[in-house]
């Protein structure tokens, strides 16, 4: 085989990027348009019964291709088979000049697809990918290249001006299967770069780097398998977006190549991070590992960059733009969450302050939701100091989610007491999966009030409980059902009274008025409480603690929920000033609430602060 035979199997010098691609991009543009809408629009399904309407075709397609390129392997050049010995990739690279150096952007394109395949881990375990790796995918791939190589060295005089191999194909009649078989099998491998994308989002949003949006697990024993409808919809406007103005697979290709070996590089890097501090080896060993697969990358990362201004330049342009949407929530999010910490207050505070305040209690239960699990939110703090009075029974509750799919019921709740009894205020931790839907559910506040009422009945003879700086925490989280605490009585038609702070739209008028009067009457309310039968085992004073629980849910409920109003610091940079104005900006535009309960406006106050960063 000579040297440009050996230069044919990398890249024929006169063939564009998209020259191994194995269809024709003479499809109009309102036909691939039409595919994108009609493939975006089956997200909402979810994975599996995607999967099951495309795996037939992906296992068509493989085999396809594998019999035209061992066909091609046959009638051609059956020494093709050969060039998979690294020798030849040797003799590439010890004649390696410009022109070389140029094709490898476009011979980074016959991996594409393979990263997205390896980014679905969370739809798949790692096991069947290796598997269908192996023995399926791999093989599939190396008959239709060589095969294609081979038609190449055979036809190369005849095709030298040919752009598309679909003339690879034997038949008119296969050649118009291979087009139809082309086009399915692009949107199956689209589908796995949105179903990625969509792991990546919600990965994204555990670690507090994305604007909340609606998150849906389309399957109840695979974390990854989700849907997201906001991104969907996004990522559907953007490839219809390049797909009008480009019109040109070429360029498509060259931002492709691009997106492909950024990837890679940023995985190598993070592995290297990975060797070192999580598998506890030597520098040695990841620096090692760095170069060896960096320098390649890098090499490959320079040649996509040549083709700069033939669409790269639009991956460049969406990277800038994510990446500042990105930093920008993760350090609004960082500096109020360090806001909140650096100034809340304790028990104490409440209590020294409330004589000198004349802070009165109010019949009813006020719910606090706060995203610190110690000490009283300074959203609180500052209600109180404004406007003295709160209700009679206070529960701060705080919600943090766990990387499993459901948290049994009996290991939901986390309990526990601020200060002394007097004063009724408690502390709930909500620990909750991907696949519970707590916060949606109407009867939220009953579980709340119901664990409770079995903390209070636990509380003195409780062995297992938990520590914190506050104090004991207790695991709760029995049915309803009846106990030794509470005993809940259904009411399904109910219309009790509202809570005893009124509402003028969503935020409460502060004044001390509106906290002592009743507001119109709510039908939220399904489930009435009351004390089991008197027992000689329950303690007076525990039966007087329920009882006042009890009461206090008889006058009404309030929500509590903070509003934050961040300022930048005057003399900040413009660096600052521009993370924390687009942190605003996309906090008061995001799809998804701080904290998604179906609370009745009339029975909610926003508590507005001013959060100077």
């Amino acid at each position: 085989m000579d040297s440009d035979i050996e230069l044919s199997l990398i890249m024929p010098p006169n063939w564009s990027t998209n020259s191994f691609l194995f269809y024709s991009s003479d499809v109009p543009v309102p036909f691939a348009c039409a595919i994108l809408v009609g493939l975006f629009t089956l997200q909402h399904y979810g994975t599996h019964k995607i999967g099951f309407l495309f795996a037939p075709i992906i296992v068509i397609w493989l085999f396809f291709i594998s019999g035209v390129g061992l066909y091609n392997i046959i009638y051609s050049d059956h020494q093709i088979i050969y060039a998979v010995s690294p020798v030849y990739m040797y003799r590439f690279m010890r004649n390696f000049d410009h022109q070389g150096w140029r094709s490898l952007g476009s011979i980074l394109l016959s991996v594409a697809g393979s990263e997205a395949m390896f980014a679905d881990l969370g739809h798949f375990s790692k096991k069947s990918l290796k598997i269908t790796f192996v023995c399926l995918i791999y093989p599939a791939l190396i008959l239709c290249y060589a095969g294609q190589a081979a038609f190449i060295s055979k036809n190369w005089r005849v095709f030298e001006d040919v752009t598309y191999l679909s003339e690879s194909v034997p038949g008119a009649f296969l050649r118009h299967i291979v087009v139809l078989l082309s086009l399915l099998a692009s949107a199956v491998g689209s589908q796995a770069t949105i179903t990625a994308s969509f792991s990546v989002i919600n990965q994204c949003l555990a670690l507090g780097c994305f604007p909340r949006v609606k998150v849906i697990h389309t399957s109840d024993t695979i974390n990854g398998r989700v849907y997201i409808p906001d991104v969907n919809w996004l990522l559907m406007i953007l490839s219809l977006g390049i797909v009008i103005a480009f019109q040109d697979i070429a360029q498509i290709g060259n931002a492709t190549g691009l997106a492909i070996i950024s990837g890679m590089l940023v995985t190598t890097c993070l592995m290297s991070l990975v060797i070192t501090l999580y598998w506890e080896k030597s520098l040695f060993v990841s620096a090692c590992f760095l170069l060896s697969f960096g320098l390649v990358e890098i090499m490959y990362l320079s040649a996509c960059m040549s083709n700069f201004h033939k669409g790269a330049w639009y991956l460049v342009v969406l990277f800038v733009f994510s990446m500042t949407i990105m930093i920008s929530w993760h350090y609004g999010t960082m500096k109020k969450y360090e806001f909140d910490l650096q100034n809340k207050v304790s028990m104490e505070w409440i209590t020294e302050m409330s004589p000198g305040l004349g802070v009165s209690r109010v019949p009813g239960i006020g719910f606090i939701y706060t995203d610190i699990v110690t000490g009283i939110p300074a959203f609180f703090s500052h209600f109180i100091t404004n406007l003295p009075a709160y209700h009679q029974v206070l529960i701060f509750v705080s919600f943090k989610s766990l990387p499993v799919p459901c948290v049994p019921q009996k290991q939901r709740y986390l309990i526990g007491r601020l200060g002394t009894k007097d004063y009724k205020v408690y502390r709930c931790i909500v620990r909750y999966g991907y696949c519970d839907n707590i916060r949606d559910t109407d009867d939220f506040e009953d579980q709340i009030i119901h664990c409770i009422g079995e903390f209070i009945a636990l509380e003195e003879n409780d062995l297992e409980s938990l520590t914190s700086p506050e104090g004991r925490m207790i695991v709760v989280g029995n049915p309803m059902l009846d106990g030794n605490a509470l005993v809940p009585i259904p009411e399904m038609n109910s219309n009790l009274a509202s809570p005893r702070l009124s509402n003028n739209g969503t935020q409460r008028t502060l004044s001390s008025d509106s906290i002592e009067s009743a507001s119109a009457p709510v039908t939220r309310r399904k489930v009435r409480f009351m004390l089991p039968p008197e027992s000689p085992k329950m303690q007076v004073s525990v039966r007087a603690e329920l009882q006042e629980l009890v009461d206090a849910r008889e006058s009404g409920t309030a929500y509590f929920l903070g509003q934050s109003h961040l300022k930048v610091r005057d003399g900040s940079s413009f660096l600052k000033r521009f993370l924390i104005m687009t942190y605003v900006f996309l906090d008061k535009n995001c799809r998804e609430p701080p904290v998604a309960l179906n609370i009745p406006h009339a029975a909610l106050v926003e508590v507005g602060m001013v959060y100077t960063i």
